[in-house]
């Protein structure tokens, strides 16, 4: 989440008569995250959520991601559900950008993971490809392999480039081009992934997991890369070493609810890899591309470099607690 376009008072009363949701008591800008400009909402009707959909969003894809969230809502997965207007629609327009409103989840994400945590996000990660497989209409992973050594290309064109060591550059390329040739195939499930279940994606209250929220990633690909990008998430060290006891409750709550075949348990290790080298590569051109004066919070990419590099040198899914 983030703040790149203000709302005005007068832009939200007007945008709120479209709604039967009362009228707005308090609207504050969230600062966490880097996609689209988000603000916690409050109206005499309650707590929402209302977004601005962004550059990165592709505005024809946004009726998949909230009906993705309408059909989880609807199926027991405790996350946000988007709020209809007076005309049926969820999905209109404000300060010339898409916008919704969502319902509100309570709780506090954790800011340091435990075991209770991990396998809460295994058996919740497990729950929602299960569901997920209810929901007919599929989206392409548009930040899926192979856009990683494209969007690695960017980076060495951005005029800021000159900031960084080109050593790391290539260092990122080699490893790009080594997921790439060992990458699985057709071999894995498949199925609607969330893709960004970091934890401050995942709410927590009173010893339990309250929500899932930011389903703008989403995607139909490779269901044990999401398990992968969730223990890159909750179970690596801002130095990129793996805490094999939280992988280890992590991996098995979800396999405890959704077994992992054989060729995905030998996956593990590649996949934790293109994982890594994914949100280094998207935060590196963020850190790169972001506007000055945005109200957003910047995310360092030297620590999923270092997450990569761990990743390296495993080549056996047993590290990961299987």
């Amino acid at each position: 989440m983030a703040v790149y376009t203000d709302v005005s008072d007068a832009d939200l009363a007007g945008f709120l008569t479209q709604y039967d949701i009362g009228t707005a008591v308090a609207c504050k800008g969230i600062a966490e995250g880097v996609e689209n400009s988000n603000f916690a909402l409050k109206t005499s009707a309650g707590d929402f959520i209302l977004t601005l959909y962004e550059k990165r969003v592709e505005p024809a894809e946004l009726p998949w991601f909230l009906g993705l969230m309408d059909h989880l809502a609807a199926h027991g997965i405790t996350c946000p559900r988007p709020v209809a207007g007076r005309d049926g629609a969820t999905l209109r327009r404000l300060r010339d950008r898409p916008a919704a409103i969502t319902t509100f989840l309570p709780g506090v994400w954790p800011r340091s993971v435990t075991p209770m945590h991990a396998e809460a996000v295994g058996l919740a990660l497990a729950r929602l490809h299960r569901v997920g497989t209810g929901y007919a209409p599929t989206r392409a992973n548009a930040l899926g392999p192979q856009s990683w050594l494209p969007l690695l290309r960017r980076s060495r064109e951005h005029p800021a480039v000159a900031t960084l060591d080109v050593g790391l550059l290539d260092e990122l390329e080699a490893a790009g081009h080594d997921i790439l040739a060992t990458w699985p195939s057709g071999e894995l499930p498949t199925g609607h992934i969330h893709a960004d279940l970091f934890p401050d994606n995942v709410f927590f209250l009173d010893g339990h997991l309250s929500g899932v929220i930011d389903f703008y990633f989403a995607a139909t690909d490779l269901l044990a890369y999401d398990l992968a990008v969730c223990v890159n998430a909750w179970c690596c060290a801002e130095d990129g070493t793996l805490d094999a006891a939280l992988s280890a409750h992590l991996v098995r709550a979800y396999a405890a609810a959704r077994p992992l075949t054989p060729a995905e348990r030998a996956s593990l290790p590649v996949l934790a890899r293109g994982a890594a080298l994914r949100f280094t590569l998207t935060r590196l051109y963020d850190w790169l591309a972001t506007p000055a004066g945005a109200l957003v919070t910047r995310k360092d990419p030297m620590a999923y470099v270092r997450r990569l590099r761990t990743h390296q040198a495993i080549r056996d899914a047993a590290a990961y607690g299987l």
